[in-house]
């Protein structure tokens, strides 16, 4: 999730964020499924396309959706969990639901084009799974008030625009209990992608997770300033293994990084789904997002005529997030401070960012006590105390 305060965070450039993001898929834009049929291989294609001008009417019969991904669906990351809550939404609704999606989607011009496309060939229900969208999704809204747009990780609302999040850090912190267990070096690495709120919440609570079993911990990173890019998330992972780390953590949407570790005889997470078929001998674990209980609740108001807009930030409490798939050699007592950390984000009785707490300066970031509400979360912009570099753009 974005930040939504950007004057605590200045070092941040929306503009430059969507072009980082487009140039993971630039090469994939000729071959949008928007412009060509095949590249869009999903159940329940919407058929042809009406005028782009014409209003969306509700149409009898079942409730046609759309989605479209910023990635490929075998990318085994984000675009994949996003793709496998879809599939859910056709298990649990049946012949009611009819879904149809578009892989590879650039945040750029072609993402509006895309998005008016699905509302113009009679989607009533929309779903747009990179904050790259947002503008495009607002747009398109705009013109198609009859249907309703979900929007993953944005920021911006209308009366037929909705967002929603999942609460990736309590994975990463989840995660971070079981390196902070497992390591033999005391370095942990992370391949993130870009600077935002989102990237070093993740690298961050990681961190803290670690430390909390063991103090001694400390962590590098290497930005690849993309989010799908596997050659470059390889020589990231690389180049943290030759670092000193023995254990590795991204925020990017390939199993790159888990492949290099399996490589080079080290240890590390999968990431927004699964991994563990690409690294078995290296994978601890996998922090990954269940989109599935948000798209079925939000497929059932729809059917039901209760859709509202909204914000929504799921996390453990609402089943979207777990860390899955531990390790043989994952020790009894590891496993029992994750169950211990899960139950209590489950309950709420348990807060990640509670202090105190310091950035790497020594600043105190949270007083005794004192828990972060979700206005901080969205605004981070610094380390925590154990985490090695500054962050790119920070003064």
């Amino acid at each position: 999730l974005l930040n939504h305060n950007k004057e605590a965070t200045p070092m941040i450039d929306f503009s430059k964020l969507t072009a980082l993001r487009a140039a993971a898929c630039a090469a994939a834009a000729l071959t949008l499924a928007a412009c060509g049929q095949k590249d869009a291989p999903a159940t329940g294609t919407s058929g042809a396309a009406a005028s782009s001008a014409a209003p969306a009417a509700a149409a009898k019969g079942p409730l046609k959706i759309a989605f479209a991904y910023i990635g490929p669906v075998g990318d085994g990351g984000w675009t994949f969990a996003h793709d496998n809550a879809r599939k859910a939404i056709e298990q649990e609704f049946g012949d009611k639901v009819q879904t149809s999606f578009v892989e590879k989607v650039p945040e750029s011009s072609d993402a509006e084009r895309v998005l008016r496309d699905m509302a113009s060939q009679g989607n009533q229900l929309v779903f747009g799974t990179t904050f790259g969208y947002m503008e495009s999704m607002v747009k398109v809204a705009r013109d198609f008030p009859e249907v309703k747009f979900e929007h993953a990780t944005g920021y911006k609302t209308a009366a037929n625009l909705s967002t929603y999040d999942s609460r990736t850090y309590e994975g990463a912190y989840m995660a971070g209990v079981i390196a902070g267990k497992m390591t033999k070096s005391n370095v942990l690495g992370v391949v993130a992608s870009v600077p935002i709120p989102e990237v070093l919440r993740n690298i961050n609570s990681f961190t803290l997770g670690a430390q909390s079993v063991n103090p001694a911990i400390s962590t590098k990173v290497v930005w690849v300033n993309e989010w799908f890019n596997p050659p470059k998330e390889t020589e990231a992972a690389t180049a943290l293994i030759n670092g000193g780390a023995d254990i590795l953590m991204q925020n990017t949407d390939s199993s790159a990084v888990l492949q290099t570790a399996e490589k080079m005889g080290k240890r590390g997470f999968g990431w927004d789904s699964d991994m563990t078929q690409y690294g078995p001998k290296a994978h601890l674990g996998s922090a990954v997002i269940n989109w599935g209980p948000y798209y079925i609740k939000t497929v059932r108001d729809v059917l039901d005529g209760k859709w509202q807009s909204g914000e929504s930030w799921w996390g453990v409490k609402e089943g979207a997030i777990d860390l899955v798939s531990l390790a043989a050699d994952v020790p009894e007592d590891a496993k029992a401070k994750l169950e211990e950390v899960r139950s209590g984000l489950k309950s709420g009785s348990f807060h990640i960012w509670k202090g105190p707490l310091v950035d790497q300066s020594g600043k105190e970031l949270l007083a005794k006590d004192q828990v972060a509400d979700d206005k901080f979360l969205r605004g981070i912009n610094f380390f925590v105390k154990g985490v090695e570099g500054q962050v790119p753009g920070s003064r």
